[in-house]
């Protein structure tokens, strides 16, 4: 079993990489941005899932499958934005993939619907 120390730890990363992601996103490309945000939504849904299992949390990066290991219920909107989120951020994990990237307005939606989710995930806990 795993104790709770693992779900602070996966908490506490997400919170640190949102800091980063919101003071630096100018100095980024808009792919970094994605996959910051990208980051911050996993290690949530991670602190979640070792809430849950009790376990070590899977080394994967898909956010659906974390959210449906985490037996976390997500709407369509949510399930549109994490498959988004998945797109974008393969470019920073495999170079060559090179998806279209959103004008700067989009992106900046995509951040703030990165905050809702991280605040929602928090409240999951």
């Amino acid at each position: 079993m795993v104790g709770s120390d693992f779900e602070k730890q996966f908490l506490i990363g997400s919170g640190q990489q949102w800091k980063i992601l919101r003071s630096q996103k100018f100095l980024w490309k808009r792919n970094d941005i994605f996959m910051g945000c990208s980051f911050v939504i996993e290690k949530s849904l991670k602190a979640n899932l070792v809430k849950i299992t009790q376990e070590f949390a899977p080394k994967s990066h898909n956010l659906i499958y974390l959210a449906e290991k985490s037996k976390i219920e997500l709407s369509e909107e949510q399930l549109e934005f994490f498959g988004i989120l998945m797109k974008y951020q393969l470019e920073g994990r495999y170079p060559g993939y090179s998806p279209v990237i959103p004008l700067k307005k989009e992106v900046e939606n995509y951040l703030v619907k990165t905050k809702e989710s991280l605040q929602w995930l928090k409240l999951k806990l």
